[in-house]
C-alpha cells in the first residue's frame, strides 16, 4: 500500500510490475452519509433512503435542517484532513487553510506531469468556466493557441490523477451514452466541493469567515448554481455513474437547451436538471422529454426546496442525490 497524491504514486510506480493479486479500488472523497458519519450521526441518511423509497417530503422543519447540515457539507468538502480540521476548531478559517494546502499539493503535482504549467491553469479556471454557463469548457479562453483537441493527453492525465471530474457531451442520449460521447466537448469539475469553493475565492488571502457564514445560511449575492452542480456529479462519480449532458437546438429559434447531467437506468435514461434555488421552471427538461419520450424513465430536477412529484417529474432536495 501506498500513500500520497495519486500523480505521484503513478510516476513512482510506473516501472514496477504489480503481482496478478493487485485488487485496484477507486477511493473519492468522504460522500455526505460519510461526513454525517464523522458528526457522529448514523440515523439520517436510512430516514433519507426510506422517504425517497415511499416518495415523501421531510417537512419544512427537518429539510431546513438537511439543507443547512448539506450546505455545511459543501463547505468543508470530503476531504479528511478537512473535516478533521471543522471536528477539531469548527473554524473555517482553520479549514480553509486546510483545503489551500492540498490545492497547492495538486498545482505543485500537476507540474510532474505537465512542466509548462498549462494543467495548473486548466485546473484554476473551473470554477470561472462553470460559474460562465457555458455549454462546454472552453479551453481557448484559457490557454491561447489551444484547443480541446489539443490537451487530449494532458486532459487524460488530468482525470487519471482523480482531481478532477469529466461530463462528457453525448450526441445521442441513450442508454449507451459512452458509445455517442464526444471527447472534445466536456465539462470538468473538482473532485471535491468542499475544495471547489475555496478555489473559487481563491484570489483572497483566505476565504473569510463572512463569505463561509453567507453561503452556509445561503446568503452571499451571487448565482451559486455552478457550486450545485459541482456536488450533483461528485455525488454521481461517487456512486459509480459516468457523467454525460446534452445540448441540443430548438426547432423554431436559435435557443440551445441543456440538460445538465444524464444517467442510464434500466436500458432508459434518466435527466437531471440542476437548480441552485428553489425555481421549479425547467424548459430544457420539457423540451428533452418531448423530443426523447420514449427513452426516458424518470426526469429529476434537484434543487434545493424539498422533494415533490409533479406531472411525472421528481424533485429533489440536493440531499437526496446519492438515491437516484
Amino acid at each position: 500500500m501506498e500513500t500520497g497524491s495519486l500523480i505521484s504514486i503513478r510516476k513512482n510506480t510506473q516501472n514496477i510490475l504489480i503481482p496478478s493479486e493487485e485488487e485496484s479500488i477507486n477511493m473519492y472523497p468522504m460522500d455526505y452519509e460519510e461526513f454525517l458519519w464523522a458528526l457522529g450521526d448514523t440515523t439520517t441518511i436510512p430516514l433519507l433512503q426510506e422517504l425517497f423509497s415511499q416518495k415523501k417530503a421531510l417537512g419544512p422543519a427537518g429539510h431546513r435542517t438537511q439543507m443547512e447540515r448539506f450546505r455545511l457539507y459543501m463547505l468543508v468538502g470530503g476531504m479528511p484532513q478537512a473535516v478533521e480540521a471543522y471536528l477539531q476548531s469548527n473554524n473555517f478559517s482553520q479549514i480553509d487553510k486546510v483545503k489551500r494546502n492540498i490545492l497547492k499539493l495538486y498545482e505543485n503535482d500537476f507540474r510532474k506531469i505537465d512542466i509548462s504549467g498549462r494543467a495548473s491553469i486548466l485546473f484554476d479556471a473551473i470554477p470561472s468556466e462553470l460559474s460562465k454557463n457555458t455549454l462546454r469548457y472552453q479551453v481557448s479562453t484559457v490557454l491561447e493557441n489551444q484547443r480541446a483537441n489539443t490537451i487530449r493527453e494532458l486532459f487524460a492525465d488530468m482525470q487519471d490523477s482523480m482531481t478532477v471530474l469529466a461530463s462528457f457531451h453525448v450526441n445521442d442520449p441513450g442508454a449507451g451514452m459512452s458509445l455517442h460521447m464526444d471527447i472534445d466537448r466536456f465539462k470538468m469539475f473538482l473532485c471535491d466541493t468542499g475544495l471547489f469553493t475555496t478555489l473559487a475565492f481563491k484570489d483572497r488571502a483566505f476565504t473569510e469567515n463572512m463569505i463561509y457564514e453567507k453561503l452556509f445560511h445561503d446568503k452571499l449575492a451571487t448565482n451559486l448554481g455552478y457550486l450545485y452542480e459541482n456536488i450533483v456529479a461528485q455525488t454521481l462519480k461517487a456512486k459509480g455513474d459516468g457523467l454525460f449532458y446534452h445540448t441540443f437546438r430548438s426547432n423554431t429559434s436559435n435557443h440551445t437547451y441543456e440538460i445538465d447531467f444524464l444517467i442510464a437506468r434500466k436500458n432508459k435514461i434518466c435527466p437531471i436538471e440542476v437548480k441552485g434555488s428553489k425555481y421549479k421552471k425547467h424548459a430544457s427538461l420539457d423540451r428533452f422529454c418531448q423530443k426523447y419520450k420514449g427513452r426516458i424513465l424518470t426526469p429529476y430536477v434537484i434543487y434545493t426546496g424539498d422533494y415533490q412529484k409533479l406531472d411525472g417529474v421528481e424533485y429533489l432536495p440536493v440531499y437526496m442525490t446519492q438515491f437516484v
